[in-house]
Parts: structure tokens; C-alpha cells; sequence
């Protein structure tokens, strides 16, 4: 069996199924006020039990861990939750284990079909909030436990954060699951913990009973059952030898990426949370080239306020420890809608309205989000990145908006930082061919080579019948890469990556001898590219 291999090892164990009861529905109607008035305190207590629940498990996980578990609390504390579920309950005389499920479904739905993995993801954090909510309501015991014993591979339908993170690692050798990606929660637990992980198996996992003796490469995705004695053997083997090479990689996190003759390579990570950030300097990131914001707006049904925003960006940056962050400016349309901004339907939404065109129409929500980066900017060293720019005026309108959020911050007397760089992510064509003259206005360049490469080619790369032509080592896209990385160099400003292909080993050569220095990835990719560049 073959699935997608997301935690890299090889796990050999007994199957464990850890299944959980299904959440549904009820349809009960409340007969009057009373019955309403006691649900929403039920919710309320349900509340106050899922957070101690959170915190008791955060009190014994790791950093990195804890951070993912504090996310789900934070949410859980969003008045805007409760202002929804206590609606449900009022207008539709509905319980609130009812009112919880539909106020989280309309959630799950928009991330679950959103092109970009790592959003896409984030509707674990979502289903995992409502499961503990439900469970409270429901009267549901807590958690999904493990038999006694050592040696188990975990196989389930799907793993939420707090399922993964409350398991004893000590008894654990791996996961497998029907569902999930590369970004998944099941992918990044697994990989803090060190323990093989292989996602998207689908149906053919049901073919796995309690018991059955496992084989999982996390690399590969190959998952083999019941296999005879002498293939049991060669995996012993390919163990050994993965254990001892992710030996040597856990030894370079501390040293610098410079090649053999002394070229100085920077490899940052990309996030979108402070628990990301925490992830990131575990697996030895330099920084962070690529912030993305889009969550902090997608986890709620109103715009966050100046003050949200300052807040996220401020907490980051502390975090971050004066390493350098750049944060991309609001990123959403296409795959990624925000319902409470009212975006009209449209025939091709990648071709649409999105980006930086949306930020630009809607002025104040762009001027809102430059004042709190800017306010934040005094605690760090950050830089602010426009997605999605198509020419040299949309840049120059862009960068009227800063300067116009400077000033207003001047004239309240707010304190802010002045000198924060401001770039272009370079992911359309048409700015890839006038890297020249975006040069001229830019500060740096950052390559999104995954719309870059979806633009350049005609591809949906989400579109399995011709996902084959997606091909980033395409000519026509390496051409607008290159041509990118020596526009900027010729005007002496730094060119950066932040698409998948920084990340992919098989390309880190090619980019280094294109003179590409700044890499920014997925923070589990940092030590193998690191590997490659020390190498060179």
C-alpha cells in the first residue's frame, strides 16, 4: 500500500486502530427560553472543561507542541465563537453539541477546499475544537487511549492535534492515516516527536487489522502488512542507516549554511503562527521568509481589529529572538475566500479578484494591517512583502499606502518603525519579465514559485488530470527564476524563494548556481538542504 510519506523513518510495530465516535446532529428542538438559557450555560461550562483539558496537556508537551495546543485556547476564548453558538441556540432552538457542529462546519468547509496545503490544514484545529466541545456537551469520555504495551503503529481515519500530542510517544513507533498532507497536524507532531508518519492512504487502510505487524516508510509513503521475515530484515537495515543520517543532520542545526568555499547561503522557514515560529527554530531556521497572515483572518467571521493584528505580529517577532521575518501583506481569493467580506462569485477566482488587488480596493482594510505591522516592527526586524503584484504601478499604489500609514502613525504620536524594508513576491509572469523595473522600486524580491509555476504553465495544479504538467523544473520557469535572481542582483537588492521549490533537494543546486542566497521552506526541509549547501 502506498500513501504519502510526510514524517521521514521506518516504523516497525503492531497496528492499533484508535477510532472515534462520530459526531451527528441530534435535531432536538429546546421546548422554551428556560431550555435555551441552560444550553448556553452548558456551553459555557463545556468551555471553561475543554481549555483545562488544553492546558493540563500543555503543561506536560514540548515548546513546540504546547504552541499548537495554545492556538486551539486562544480560539476557544474568541468571543466570537460563543456570540455564533449562543445565535444558533437563541434563533433555531437548537441544543448547543447541535449549535457547536454547524457553527464549525461553514469553518472546516472553506479551509478543507482551499488550495494551499498549510491553510488547508488548519481545519484539524478547527474539527479538533469542535470534537472537544461536542465531547464535553455529549457526555463523551475524553480522549483516545492506547492498549498496554510498546511497539504500536497508530492507524485512524484522521488524527486531530490533541489526539496526536496526547499520545505516549514512548509507546509509539508511527502513524498512519486515511486522510491528510504534508502539512497536516499528524505530519508536523510527527515530525517533532522524530517518529515516521505516512498520511492520504484512503480506503485501502481499511485492509489493516489490530495486530497486523507494519512497515512504514515516512519518506516513501510504503506501508507493507504482515511482510515475511526477510524483508522485515531489509528494513531493519534501511533503520539503522536513516536513525544514523538524522543523527548527523540534528548535528548541523547549529552551524551556518556556507558551501566549501566560503559562499554564505541563508535558510529561513515559512509560518503562519507563533507556534510555527517555535517549529521553525527547532529544525535551526535563520528566520522567517514568509509570515503569512491569512489565518489570522480565516479563524474568525469579522476582520481582526489594528490591535489583534499589532498583537500577532508583535508576538512573532519576539519569538523570533531579532531574527528576520517578512511578512506578506493579506493573501486571499481564488482558494482562500473570507464569506464576511462579501466577495462576489467569479468564473476564474485565480484570475480575479485576490491579493494585493483586493488590499488596494479595499483601502482601509490595507491601511489597518501596514499601521499594526509597523507598530509592531520595534519589536524586531521584520519586512513587509505585496503578494501577487503584476507591474510597477500597482507597487508604486502599494507603497502610497505605507507611507500614508506612516504618517497617520506620525500624527497620532504612535510609536512605529520607520525603515522597514518593503518587496515584491514575484509569482506572475508579468513580474518575473519586468524584474528590471520593480527592481528600481523594490527593496528585495521574493520567488512564490508555486502560482509563478501555475501561471507560467496554464496548470491547475490541484486538478488531478493534468497535475503531471505542473513541473517547476520546467524550462519556461526556470528561465523567469533566473532572469528574476539576476534583475535583482544587477540592482544590488537581495532575491529570496518562498515557494515549495525552495525546499525540494533536488533543486537546491540549480538554484544556488542560478545565485539564488535566501531560502525559505517548510522548517522540516531546512536540514536536508542545509546538508546539500554545505556539500557544495
Amino acid at each position: 500500500m502506498k500513501g504519502i510519506g510526510v514524517s521521514p523513518g521506518i516504523a516497525i510495530g503492531r497496528a492499533y486502530w484508535l477510532r472515534q465516535r462520530e459526531a451527528r446532529v441530534s435535531g432536538i428542538v429546546l421546548a422554551d427560553a428556560v431550555a435555551v438559557e441552560a444550553e448556553k450555560v452548558k456551553y459555557r461550562g463545556a468551555v471553561v472543561a475543554a481549555i483545562g483539558e488544553l492546558e493540563a496537556m500543555m503543561a506536560t508537551a514540548g515548546k513546540e507542541e504546547a504552541a499548537i495546543l495554545e492556538v486551539q485556547v486562544e480560539l476557544l476564548r474568541d468571543p466570537a465563537w460563543e456570540e455564533e453558538v449562543f445565535r444558533r441556540i437563541g434563533e433555531h432552538l437548537m441544543p448547543a453539541r447541535d449549535a457547536v457542529l454547524l457553527t464549525i462546519a461553514p469553518f472546516v468547509e472553506m479551509f478543507e477546499k482551499m488550495e494551499d496545503d498549510y491553510l488547508r490544514a488548519r481545519a484539524a484545529d478547527i474539527k479538533d475544537i469542535g470534537w472537544r466541545l461536542f465531547r464535553q456537551l455529549a457526555g463523551f469520555p475524553a480522549g483516545r487511549h492506547l492498549p498496554d504495551g510498546k511497539g504500536w503503529i497508530v492507524v485512524a481515519e484522521d488524527l486531530t492535534p490533541s489526539d496526536m500530542i496526547g499520545l505516549d510517544a514512548g509507546r509509539v513507533e508511527g502513524f498512519i492515516t486515511q486522510a491528510g498532507g504534508k502539512t497536516s497536524h499528524t505530519a508536523i507532531v510527527a515530525r517533532l516527536r522524530g517518529l515516521p508518519a505516512v498520511v492520504a492512504m484512503g480506503k485501502a487502510l481499511v485492509a489493516v487489522a489490530d495486530g497486523d505487524e507494519l512497515v512504514l516508510d515516512g519518506e516513501s509513503g510504503v506501508v507493507l502488512v504482515n511482510p515475511p521475515a526477510k524483508v522485515l530484515a531489509k528494513y531493519r537495515r534501511k533503520r539503522n542507516e536513516f536513525l544514523r543520517r538524522r543523527q548527523m543532520l540534528e548535528s548541523l542545526k547549529d552551524r551556518v549554511a556556507v558551501t566549501r568555499d566560503g559562499v554564505r547561503v541563508h535558510l529561513e522557514a515559512n509560518i503562519a503562527s507563533v507556534e510555527d515560529m517555535e517549529q521553525a527554530l527547532s529544525y535551526g531556521a535563520e528566520g522567517v521568509g514568509l509570515l503569512r497572515t491569512e489565518l489570522l483572518f480565516m479563524e474568525r467571521d469579522q476582520l481582526p481589529t489594528e490591535e489583534e493584528q499589532f498583537t500577532f505580529y508583535k508576538n512573532v517577532l519576539l519569538r523570533s529572538g531579532g531574527r528576520p521575518v517578512t511578512i506578506r501583506t493579506l493573501d486571499i481569493g481564488g482558494d482562500k475566500p473570507l464569506p464576511y467580506l462579501g466577495l462576489p462569485k467569479e468564473e476564474n477566482p485565480f484570475l480575479g479578484y485576490r491579493a494585493i488587488r483586493i488590499c488596494l480596493d479595499r483601502r482601509d482594510l490595507f491601511l489597518t494591517q501596514l499601521r499594526a505591522i509597523l507598530r509592531a516592527g520595534v519589536f524586531g526586524s521584520c519586512r513587509i512583502m505585496f503578494p501577487m503584484i503584476g507591474s510597477v504601478e500597482e507597487l508604486r499604489v502599494a507603497k502610497a499606502v505605507v507611507a500614508e500609514a506612516r504618517e497617520t502613525l506620525t500624527v497620532e504620536g504612535v510609536d512605529f518603525a520607520a525603515d522597514i524594508p518593503v518587496g515584491v513576491m514575484i509569482e506572475i509572469p508579468s513580474a518575473a519579465l519586468t524584474a528590471d523595473l520593480l527592481a528600481k522600486e523594490a527593496d528585495f524580491f521574493s520567488i512564490g514559485t508555486n502560482d509563478l509555476c501555475q501561471y507560467t504553465l496554464a496548470v491547475d495544479r490541484m486538478n488531478e488530470k493534468i497535475a503531471a504538467l505542473y513541473d517547476p523544473f520546467h524550462p519556461a520557469v526556470l528561465r523567469l527564476i533566473r532572469m528574476t535572481i539576476e534583475e535583482g542582483q544587477r540592482a544590488g537588492i537581495p532575491v529570496g524563494m518562498c515557494g515549495e521549490l525552495a525546499g525540494d533537494v533536488a533543486a537546491t543546486k540549480l538554484l544556488f548556481d542560478m545565485g539564488l542566497r535566501e531560502f525559505s521552506m517548510a522548517a522540516a526541509s531546512i536540514p536536508e538542504v542545509k546538508a546539500i549547501i554545505l556539500g557544495l
